[in-house]
């Protein structure tokens, strides 16, 4: 089968080949840190090889508990915040109808989230549509005490377990989460949840291939093992013994850290497809929370195109030139819509009579990564064959790699997020949260 692949050709007007090479020993010696366990952070590198160490144990387990939460529930809320629901929402978003949640002979349960935000209607309005739904609980979090999805998750078991009684609502709850810690893990033994293991040496933003992402996704009806299946094709092509000529995760890395260097501070991750949306949005937490510390890191950015380029595609064509653009384009799509011809041809779209929607697309894509080169934006191309599991498992494994190899290169620790506590502690101490008295008052000093 086919692979994705990676076009920097139209980087090259920005930097040279010859300066993307020469960064050659440098992208080998940081995939080799990777593979060696020898660069920093290295207790949190469990996702390198997972893909290929999943047994087919580990992913009926996975099936068999989907298919219960799918035989009981018509809605399953995921509970859990940055990686632990962003890679579970990009894949779910990608490969399931776009309107499936208005569709009324659905085989799947929607799948929504909850714990990514302190929002109150958020929460409000989400309870209330659950009443009278037969739903059930994913809660996932390593520690069960991150403020967003333990308050969400205290709220939603409260409102099943009166719905359904306690013994049936602990039918309807899966925890992932520590193997032996942890309030999550005292809970669920508690009440005897059925549980799936967070591995402690995969971080959150790298933790789509684990259970806490193939448990939702195969809830939604879509096969993590044709998912798996690309990632594992995407760890082989990325291996050291890949030659740097051949490795695109290698080739992104040095591409992105040459512009980097050369002023390029902002990184555009910009799709023509809009189910893409939260690839993008997992992305951002993925390089920006990996390479943004120590007063470094590009600033990972995204838009949907065409739909931005009638907001902020003035921007990116005519404003500050510290941008490069990364394109996802998708070669070949499941549906085809043909343009027909209209008698009165009020819009004057009848040059476009007998052509598939896709292609106008394409000539739009085309198009702007031309305007915006001419504009003094490098772009770069990642062309996924079609939007499927298996390529989507592709794309994700090649992020993380190249990631990992990036941090490497521009010389960070890129499994850590030490600045994600700040705001944690300030608002601990606003709440007046037991254990943080001396930080309560001097916050309160301040204000």
């Amino acid at each position: 089968m086919k692979k994705i692949s990676l076009n920097i050709d139209k980087a090259l007007g920005f930097v040279t080949r010859e300066q993307i090479y020469a960064q050659e020993a440098k992208a080998n010696e940081s995939n080799a840190m990777l593979h060696n366990g020898t660069g920093a952070g290295n207790d949190f590198l469990g996702w390198l090889h997972l893909p290929s160490s999943i047994t087919d144990a580990e992913l009926t387990d996975i099936e068999n508990t989907a298919n219960l939460l799918r035989s009981k529930c018509e809605v399953v809320v995921a509970v859990g915040i940055g990686g632990s629901y962003l890679g579970t929402k990009a894949v779910v978003e990608a490969l399931n109808n776009s309107f499936d949640w208005l569709q009324t002979d659905r085989k799947n349960p929607v799948i929504l989230y909850a714990g990514q935000n302190i929002g109150e209607d958020y929460l409000y309005e989400l309870s209330e549509i659950l009443k009278g739904k037969q739903f059930g609980i994913i809660n996932i979090s390593k520690s069960g005490t991150t403020t967003e999805p333990a308050l969400a998750f205290r709220i939603l078991k409260k409102q099943l377990e009166e719905a359904v009684g306690k013994e049936e609502a602990k039918h309807r709850i899966v925890a992932i989460t520590d193997a032996n810690k942890g309030a999550l893990r005292t809970l669920a033994d508690q009440e005897g949840y059925k549980t799936f293991i967070i591995p402690d040496n995969v971080g959150g933003r790298f933790s789509v291939l684990t259970p806490v992402g193939l448990l939702p996704i195969a809830v939604a009806g879509i096969s993590i093992r044709d998912l798996v299946a690309g990632a594992v094709v995407m760890e082989k092509a990325t291996g050291t013994d890949v030659p740097f000529a051949d490795n695109m995760a290698a080739i992104y890395a040095a591409t992105r850290n040459e512009l980097y260097q050369s002023g390029k501070k902002i990184e555009i991750l910009a799709n023509f497809h809009p189910k893409l949306h939260y690839i993008a949005e997992w992305w951002k937490q993925l390089y920006g929370e990996s390479e943004g510390k120590d007063g470094k890191g590009i600033f990972p950015a995204s838009v949907d195109l065409t739909t931005d380029l009638h907001s902020m595609g003035q921007w990116i064509q005519d404003g500050e030139r510290t941008i490069f653009e990364t394109v996802i384009s998708v070669e070949t799509l499941d549906r085809t819509v043909i343009i027909e011809t209209d008698k009165e041809n009020l819009d004057g779209l009848n040059f476009l009579a007998g052509k598939r929607v896709d292609e106008v697309n394409k000539m739009a894509e085309l198009g702007t990564q031309l305007a915006h080169v001419d504009g003094g934006v490098p772009n770069l191309k990642i062309t996924l064959p079609q939007v499927t599991p298996y390529y989507i498992g592709q794309l994700f494994y090649f992020f993380e790699k190249a990631c990992g190899i990036s941090g490497y290169m521009l010389g960070v620790n890129p499994f850590d997020q030490p600045g994600v506590e700040a705001y944690k502690k300030n608002m601990f101490a606003l709440l007046d949260k037991p254990g943080f008295e001396k930080e309560t008052e001097a916050i309160k000093a301040r204000l």
